[in-house]
């Protein structure tokens, strides 16, 4: 997150080609991938450096494939 309080994800060739794989491969039966860092195995690795000095960094992530039919049943708050 920058110092402004906005997250950013800053992608090179190679994180943004896993990134887009793992969300495509995110189905029923593959409903999420883990971001952390180096020392941790993990779907996708993040880095522990920020770019700048007040940045905050996400070291540790988890992107979860959402249905409609599984918020119903057990989020329904979060459906419009």
């Amino acid at each position: 997150m920058n110092s402004a309080g906005v997250f950013e994800l800053w992608l090179n060739p190679e994180g943004r080609d896993l990134l887009v794989k793992e969300l495509l491969a995110l189905s029923e039966t593959n409903d999420h991938f883990h971001l952390m860092p180096s020392e941790v195995a993990s779907d996708v690795e993040v880095s522990a450096r920020p770019y700048r000095p007040n940045d905050k960094l996400l070291e540790y992530g988890k992107v979860l494939f959402r249905l409609d039919e599984w918020d119903a049943q057990h989020f329904p708050h979060v459906l419009g």
